[in-house]
């Protein structure tokens, strides 16, 4: 679905009730909305600012809140948005409307919410050779070291991925226009930053998922708040998401503990005295990249910034973006 088609089943939705007439304006001078929407309730009009996205990601609300500050008064308007981030634009008083007609709007004394419509599943186009499981592990490393110009030996030994897999990832992210052939020997990386976003993206939802191997909990609960004095292996197990934010900016105080680890399950409960808990609030990834991390007990900054840009809450975005600002900024 485009995004013309999009808003042609919002307002479609909308209007079944008979108590809302709508309508949409194209934006043509300015570049950083699609259009406006206006809303017409009880003799009542409010014209409203209007980005269209097909998906909505959690990576998506810190310049969607921003958006909603510069072009007041603000409606993003998708296809489909998931309830965690529905609640979230709620929470931060964030109008939205779905291709199904379900809104909410809290705008000058008008007070909308609908939620009850069928979602319009979303029908993905096939992955693009580039951004599998493992061309997301080489995507890493091009991302965190600029490696692209090395030979595919030094890549395939450093990503543990084999060469002919290598070939198809690079012609992938050249028909996405990510890689430009300088000369016969020599790549250079376009649109770093939009790569940057896709990967953070691909990596939440195909890489991440397979990576886990538990949740976890203390054995003894104050070891929670003290969680800076644990003593971790080096080279084997480093903090990633929250923990990582904190130590990076001194900003984020952690709702929630996430590793990265080479250590086996038994090392872990044995060294770290947790005890598996469904529930719990220590979550435990295994560690896709080869090399070691010795001098740090963080995963690089780029990999912390995903794990916190995922997560969508305003404390969590608002770390991701000072680790953004201070350590990724100057590569992006």
């Amino acid at each position: 679905m485009n995004e013309k088609e999009i808003i042609q089943y919002a307002i479609n939705n909308i209007q079944k009730s008979g108590a809302i007439t709508v309508e949409w304006k194209e934006s043509n001078n300015d570049s950083t909305i699609d259009g406006k929407l206006l809303l017409h309730l009880n003799q009542h009009t409010i014209e409203l600012y209007a980005e269209i996205k097909r998906e909505l990601r959690n990576i998506h609300l810190f310049k969607i809140e921003e958006l909603a500050v510069t072009k007041n008064p603000f409606i993003i308007i998708a296809q489909r948005i998931f309830p965690k981030i529905k609640e979230e634009l709620r929470k931060r008083n964030i109008a939205y409307l779905e291709a199904n007609g379900n809104i909410f709007l809290n705008k000058n004394e008008i007070y909308l919410y609908i939620d009850g419509n069928t979602p319009i599943e979303l029908k993905h186009k096939t992955t693009n050779r580039a951004f599998t499981k493992t061309g997301l592990k080489v995507i890493y490393q091009f991302l965190i070291k600029d490696c692209i110009n090395s030979t595919y030996r030094e890549i395939a030994e450093v990503t543990d991925t084999g060469i002919g897999t290598l070939n198809t990832i690079f012609n992938g992210l050249k028909e996405d226009g990510f890689i430009l052939q300088l000369t016969k020997n020599e790549l250079q990386i376009e649109n770093k930053k939009k790569l940057l976003d896709k990967w953070v993206l691909e990596y939440e939802k195909r890489l991440k998922p397979t990576l886990v191997i538990g949740t976890f909990r203390f054995l003894n609960k104050d070891d929670f708040y003290n969680w800076k004095d644990i003593p971790l292996k080096k080279g084997k197990t480093i903090w990633g998401g929250e923990p990582a934010g904190d130590l990076l900016t001194n900003y984020l105080r952690p709702e929630e503990l996430t590793l990265y680890t080479n250590e086996e399950t038994s090392e872990l409960m044995k060294n770290y005295r947790l005890v598996p808990d469904l529930e719990g609030n220590i979550k435990v990834f295994k560690q896709f990249w080869r090399d070691e991390q010795e001098n740090t007990n963080t995963v690089h900054p780029l990999l912390a910034y995903a794990d916190l840009m995922n997560k969508g809450d305003r404390r969590c975005t608002e770390t991701a973006q000072k680790i953004y600002d201070e350590y990724l900024q100057d590569q992006f």
